[in-house]
């Protein structure tokens, strides 16, 4: 959630200075970027679920 806060801000920030470029353009890479960080999210949380199943366990 942390993330998708800073992606925002960021994207808010960089619309006020974004020069020429049009505002879909602009929020079409928000987008990406917001995108791009969920999936690193849940890539991260399936290996670290993974992790503590399969090689964290302790041997009885």
């Amino acid at each position: 959630m942390a993330g998708f806060a800073a992606i925002v801000t960021y994207g808010l920030y960089k619309l006020k200075s974004r020069g020429n470029t049009k505002v879909s353009i602009h929020l079409i890479h928000m987008r990406v970027a917001a995108q791009g960080f969920a999936v690193g999210a849940m890539t991260l949380g399936m290996g670290y679920s993974m992790y503590r199943e399969f090689w964290a366990k302790p041997k009885p």
